[in-house]
């Protein structure tokens, strides 16, 4: 384990998306689920569970159907690309040839956890709103960004894609996940191949922070 800092460990937990196929040490994978286990939910009724998927069989079926996923978003998200700047044209192009990778290779990762929530034990505030649900989310996501975290100072690389929620289905079905849980992110991980998480590029604070009002800067 890195004896590294907390906001060092944000300001470089990149999503690592080339993983070597080496084992992860039993101690070290219960300590990075115990970090998911301290994250904090609604009324703490911890309404989430986590899948770690080491079978090889399962890891290559869950492959089968993330790749095609990938394949059709990536489609779609590329085209973006053309009214960027050359730099950044290059840089988001970079990011899918990673995520190519990841794709291809997605059941060579050594563990995959994939998150699953029971929508009855959640305090969902905003389900009768007008716009899409986001508050029973609260009390599942915390938990990933933990296991991220967590993953980062075992030195460990991750990403989260929710690319296998459009084959829940399937999923479930290979898991065994009960009738009324669901599936809402998917997190590989292992050791890295190179350099693995460094800094990461984010907008400035002054650009995503108002004060008392919606525009009001410091």
């Amino acid at each position: 384990m890195t004896d590294i800092d907390l906001y060092e460990a944000m300001s470089t937990l990149r999503a690592v998306r080339r993983l070597r196929p080496d084992p992860i040490p039993d101690e070290v994978l219960h300590r990075v689920l115990q970090a998911a286990i301290w994250a904090p939910t609604g009324g703490n009724t911890q309404p989430w569970r986590v899948i770690a998927i080491r079978d090889p069989h399962k890891r290559q079926a869950l492959q089968k159907l993330y790749q095609p996923a990938w394949q059709q978003f990536s489609a779609v998200y590329s085209k973006r690309f053309e009214s960027l700047s050359t730099n950044e044209r290059e840089k988001q192009e970079r990011v899918l040839k990673a995520s190519d990778t990841l794709a291809e290779n997605f059941h060579l990762s050594p563990v995959i956890l994939m998150f699953c929530f029971n929508p009855t034990l959640m305090a969902i505030t905003d389900a009768d709103l007008d716009r899409p649900s986001v508050v029973g989310g609260g009390s599942v996501y915390p938990a990933v960004q933990n296991t991220l975290l967590a993953c980062r100072a075992e030195g460990l690389g991750c990403t989260i894609t929710t690319l296998l929620c459009l084959h829940e289905k399937e999923v479930k079905q290979l898991l065994e996940i009960p009738e009324d849980w669901y599936t809402c992110a998917a997190v590989p991980i292992g050791y890295p191949v190179g350099r693995g998480h460094g800094p990461i590029t984010r907008k400035p604070v002054e650009e995503m922070v108002y004060f008392d009002t919606w525009g009001s800067a410091r």
